[in-house]
C-alpha cells in the first residue's frame, strides 16, 4: 500500500448535478429516510471566487447536503454561468458529477494530483467553515471528477435521525453499499483507482456460468458476461465493470453513454418486495441475476428519471 493521493482513502461525498433541486431534494430525502434540509444559494463571485478552466466566472449554484450514516449526498443545481456543473448538465445531463475527499491542505495535495496527470478544472471558496475546494480532472482515468475539500472546521456530515420516528428509508436502508462504473479497460481503471486510493490491486472476478448467474436483461435470458473488481474504501465500495460481448445493461450503457457511473447499490431484505414497490412507483426492472458465487442476487431498477442514476438492489443469501 502507498499513500493515497488525497492523503486519505475516505470518499465521503457523492455529488449529483440536477435540473430541479427542490424536486430532487424531496425525492432523495424520502429515498434515504433522512432529516429534511433546505437548499441554499452559493455566494456571488466576491465570496465564492470561482475559477473555471483558468477563467473567473460568476457561476453560482443551489446546493443541498444530505447526510446519511455513511457517505454524504450533495445535490447541485447550477445557474447558467460557465462552470464544471453547468458544463456537465449541458453535455452529460443529470447524474453523479464527482466524488469528494476532505483534505488537510489543498496546497499540499494538489501538486500530488497534478504530478499524476490530474490538472485543476475548477476552484472556489465557501464561507460556512472558511473552506475552499478544487475539482481535479480525473474523468478519463477514474470515470468521474474528484473534489478536494479543505475546511478550517470539520464539515457537518454527521447523520441525524429524523424527529418523526415514522420516517424510514424507502428501501429499508440508507447505506449506499457501492458506487459502480462501467469501463472499457478494467485493468487501466483499476490501476487509476488503486493509485488514487493507495491500495493494492484486488483480484479480477469473472462472471460465473449462466446456469448459476441466471441473468435476465430486459426480460430475456443472457450470459451477461463481464469482468469486474471490487475496491474497498472506508465508507463505500467502488465496483468496476468491463462488459463482455453478450447483451447486458453494462454493455448497453457503454455503447450508449460511454464509460462512467452505472449505478449505486443498496443491500436490502425481501428483494422481491422492494422490486415490486419500485415497479409500482414507475421504475421498471432492467436486469436481474445471481452473484458469480451464488451467494446472493441483484436487480437493477430504472430509477434514473427521479434519482439520476440506476439503483441496484442487492440481497445476500444466508450462509
Amino acid at each position: 500500500m502507498t499513500e493515497p493521493l488525497a492523503g486519505n482513502r475516505t470518499i465521503n461525498q457523492l455529488a449529483f448535478v440536477v435540473k430541479d433541486i427542490e424536486s430532487a431534494n424531496e425525492a432523495f430525502t424520502k429515498l434515504l429516510g433522512i432529516k429534511k434540509v433546505e437548499p441554499f444559494l452559493t455566494g456571488d463571485h466576491s465570496v465564492s471566487k470561482v475559477v473555471f478552466k483558468d477563467e473567473p466566472t460568476n457561476s453560482r449554484s443551489k446546493l443541498a447536503f444530505l447526510n446519511t450514516p455513511t457517505v454524504q449526498f450533495e445535490l447541485i443545481e447550477p445557474d447558467g454561468h460557465p462552470g464544471t456543473m453547468r458544463e456537465f448538465l449541458d453535455t452529460v445531463g443529470e447524474g453523479i458529477h464527482h466524488i469528494a475527499f476532505d483534505v488537510d491542505a489543498i496546497g499540499k495535495r494538489l501538486p500530488v494530483m497534478e504530478q499524476h496527470g490530474y490538472p485543476v478544472l475548477q476552484t472556489g471558496e465557501f464561507t460556512s467553515s472558511d473552506g475552499r475546494y478544487v475539482y481535479v480532472d480525473t474523468k478519463d482515468e477514474c470515470k468521474t471528477l474528484v473534489e478536494l475539500l479543505e475546511s478550517a472546521e470539520p464539515r457537518q456530515t454527521e447523520w441525524e435521525q429524523p424527529e418523526d420516528d415514522h420516517i424510514q428509508p424507502l428501501l429499508g436502508t440508507n447505506k449506499v453499499e457501492q458506487l459502480a462504473f462501467v469501463v472499457k479497460d478494467l485493468d487501466a481503471a483499476a490501476d487509476a483507482y488503486c493509485t488514487l486510493l493507495g491500495v493494492e490491486k484486488p483480484p479480477v472476478i469473472h462472471s460465473g456460468p449462466p446456469e448459476l448467474t441466471n441473468v435476465m436483461y430486459e426480460g430475456k435470458p443472457t450470459e451477461g458476461t463481464s469482468r469486474y473488481m471490487f475496491i474497498d474504501t472506508p465508507l463505500i465500495q467502488i465496483e468496476l465493470i468491463e462488459p463482455g460481448d453478450s447483451p447486458s445493461t453494462w454493455k448497453h450503457h457503454l455503447e450508449t453513454y460511454g464509460e462512467g457511473v452505472h449505478h449505486i447499490s443498496f443491500v436490502v431484505k425481501d428483494m422481491e418486495e422492494k422490486m415490486k414497490m419500485l415497479e409500482e412507483m414507475g421504475y421498471p426492472v432492467i436486469q436481474t441475476g445471481n452473484f458469480f458465487n451464488g451467494k446472493g442476487r441483484y436487480a437493477y431498477m430504472d430509477t434514473t428519471s427521479t434519482y439520476k442514476v440506476i439503483i441496484e438492489l442487492l440481497e445476500r443469501f444466508d450462509a
